[in-house]
């Protein structure tokens, strides 16, 4: 069974920095976060597989974030640099124990963390 339990949100200006944490058990091979604003779709933001030795991140957040993943302490995070108010959201740690074509579909991920809350002001 894999469980995913995230950390690290909270309130921010825009411009500013926040690192998420979500710390990982049991196997996987696909890991990813992803993030839900109000009224809006789950939305992709980064993954990484194979390892840590391949990473994806979606158009919006491509030069802003960095996913990372640290194989000895079993944790997935997040580094947010320049954070817009747009960036405001729920955000999700997500897995999968194979490979997925699809990275940044929500669809494809069967385990989930319980989200952590971003907020970034203007």
């Amino acid at each position: 069974q894999v469980q995913l339990v995230e950390s690290g949100g909270g309130s921010v200006q825009a411009g500013g920095s926040l690192r998420l944490s979500c710390a990982v058990s049991g196997y996987t091979y696909t890991l990813a976060w992803f993030r839900q604003a109000p009224r809006k779709e789950r939305e992709g933001v980064a993954v990484i597989y194979d390892g840590g030795r391949s990473t994806y991140y979606a158009d919006s957040v491509k030069d802003r974030f960095t996913i990372s993943q640290d194989n000895a302490k079993n944790t997935l995070d997040l580094q947010m640099n320049s954070l817009e108010p747009e960036d405001t959201a729920m955000y999700y740690c997500a897995a999968a124990r194979g490979t997925v074509f699809r990275l940044l579909s929500p669809g494809n991920y069967k385990y989930w963390g319980q989200g952590t809350q971003v907020t970034v002001s203007s």
